[in-house]
């Protein structure tokens, strides 16, 4: 390219490919032209079309939590932007390392509602309140240092989505090409040691335990072999929802996403235990039944960030590092100081079968679920999920996930990211087929990105459990509202007639014993396919936790 045509659009394509972006999602407008024009003439960047910027950002969310490394979604400014809300809203939830690039209106109009294209005063404004940080580049000479810093920040944890606005004549600003670009490199901070008056705090703490469990969170995900150390020395463990597959959930001593919220069972058993570390989870109100979840004591917690002590559930010490690096130093410090109750792991291994059946008991004609979809899939799966009753009940809970980043769901507990969730993953996993459940409610609303599915071949088996309207809130309705159930029932499209006109094959599952065998075939099927549950021909699916009951369960068991 020749040095006097080279612009800020073109340093934006640039400066993504040299921090190893090798995908970004979004759609092209009036206000992001240059910026694309430069990432296709030079080919370098896998560049996704989504349908909605809302389903664009989802996909660099999802694309960002299987990858490990950096999502890109690219929008245009103030509707376009705005569309992107709710998945930028989704990532900060999910502690996702998401770089949000959208236009802006010509600098000389910027917030002055003047009724330009787009324009939205305000918009800078709209989008920090839903990401980390959001910035605006104010000339071509800071365009790279703002980039840089946004997506460092991004990077760096507790990470989270970070928004930067380019004017649409900054982008087509002509610049020398920065010569730093090619030796760039991201200043990410190096993992936080923790202290060592914290570490022995928390080792005088947990030395004394007999019955120790481990919880891990979305900040341990790169942390397994470290868990694994504690593990050794006679841990128990569990995980948030976000953390499924930090430890694979086949380990005996693992009980997975059954971490307490659903299960009588496992609130029993933590009584008998003596300690508990919690390790990057922020203990959300939403998996710990709004924190009525009797949890083991002392609570000894391990987080990057010091705002999480205490913000939740007290803790009898608080240790501010990386994970990895501080459940190393506390497996190192506890070896051969704790004395772990010899009969601790088989009491844990016959509570966790007795939970798990108990659990599935709660299913009605939807027990043998889990099993046989966990038989049908190959073990590296990817495993996406939207809000729907079948994974708030089983899908985040019992159903066994064996990667740290095998697993996606709204965090948020938004509605309607499963489909591009799936489409994210999928271009993430390297060739490993990805499965999104997602309800035929939730489907409605990002269903247009099936053709995203189609156009890019992404590996991914929509699943469908369709009950022909919103399930979830059904059984709220049910438990809370006298049985009054207003505006639930929704009337869908023939969804094999839908998947055919979206050019990808359809598949239908009637019953229990259909579920492996079909679900099996699409996987084998190259490229996206659908398969719908008809959940009607099964039968209704019965209440779940709280909504049956477990809330009564769960507040006598805090008394």
């Amino acid at each position: 390219m020749a040095e006097s045509s080279y612009n800020v659009g073109d340093l934006v394509a640039e400066f993504l490919a040299r921090i190893g972006v090798t995908t970004c999602f979004g759609i092209v407008s009036v206000h992001n032209i240059p910026m694309l024009d430069g990432i296709g003439r030079r080919n370098a960047i896998r560049y996704v079309m989504a349908r909605n910027e809302m389903g664009g950002a989802h996909m660099a969310d999802a694309y960002a939590r299987v990858s490990g490394h950096l999502g890109v979604i690219f929008t245009s400014t103030g509707p376009g932007a705005a569309n992107a809300v709710a998945g930028l809203v989704e990532a900060q939830f999910a502690g996702s390392p998401v770089l949000h690039i959208t236009g802006q209106t010509p600098t000389r109009f910027i917030d002055r509602d003047m009724g330009s294209v787009h324009d939205v005063p305000g918009q800078t404004a709209m989008l920090a309140a839903v990401c980390k940080s959001a910035f605006r580049v104010r000339s071509a000479a800071e365009a790279l240092g703002v980039l840089t810093r946004a997506a460092t920040l991004a990077l760096t944890p507790p990470m989270g989505p970070v928004s930067v606005e380019i004017p649409i004549d900054i982008q087509r600003t002509v610049i020398p090409r920065p010569a730093m670009l090619d030796s760039l490199v991201l200043p990410v901070p190096p993992p936080l040691p923790p202290s060592e008056a914290a570490l022995e705090e928390a080792v005088e703490i947990l030395a004394r335990a007999k019955r120790p469990m481990l919880w891990l969170g979305n900040g341990a995900k790169s942390a397994g072999p470290e868990a694994l150390q504690l593990l050794e020395l006679g841990f128990g463990v569990v995980s948030s929802w976000n953390g499924r597959g930090i430890v694979a959930e086949d380990h005996p001593m693992s009980l997975g996403g059954l971490h307490g919220n659903g299960s009588p069972r496992v609130i029993e058993f933590y009584r008998s235990c003596d300690a508990m570390l919690v390790v990057g989870s922020k203990l959300r109100g939403h998996e710990t039944m709004e924190f009525s979840l009797k949890l083991p004591e002392p609570l000894v917690q391990v987080d990057v960030d010091p705002a999480a002590c205490g913000r939740t559930y007290p803790s009898a010490a608080f240790v501010c590092g990386d994970a990895g690096l501080t459940m190393a130093a506390l497996a190192q410090r506890l070896r051969g100081r704790m004395q772990v109750d010899p009969g601790f792991a088989a009491d844990f291994a016959a509570m966790k079968r007795q939970a798990v059946a108990a659990y599935c008991d709660t299913l009605g004609p939807y027990a043998e679920f889990p099993a046989r979809l966990r038989t049908a899939l190959p073990r590296d799966a990817l495993w996406v999920r939207d809000i729907t009753i079948s994974n708030s009940s089983w899908g985040n809970r019992i159903f066994p996930v064996y990667g740290p980043r095998d697993a996606v769901h709204p965090v948020s507990a938004a509605i309607g990211p499963g489909l591009p969730l799936g489409i994210g993953a999928a271009l993430a996993g390297g060739g490993r087929k990805a499965i999104a459940m997602v309800g035929d409610g939730g489907f409605a609303l990002n269903q247009t990105e099936l053709w995203t599915a189609v156009q890019e071949r992404a590996e991914l088996v929509v699943m469908v459990m369709n009950d022909r309207g919103y399930g979830v809130i059904k059984h709220i309705q049910g438990a809370l509202q006298d049985g009054r159930m207003f505006y639930g029932d929704l009337q869908g499209p023939d969804l094999q007639q839908l998947a055919a006109v979206a050019g990808l094959p359809g598949f239908r599952v009637s019953s229990v014993e259909e579920l492996g065998p079909v679900v099996a075939k699409a996987v084998a099927t190259p490229g996206p396919s659908l398969v719908e549950v008809d959940m009607q021909a099964i039968g209704a699916f019965p209440p779940y936790a709280p909504y049956n009951n477990m809330g009564i369960y769960a507040k006598r068991a805090a008394e």
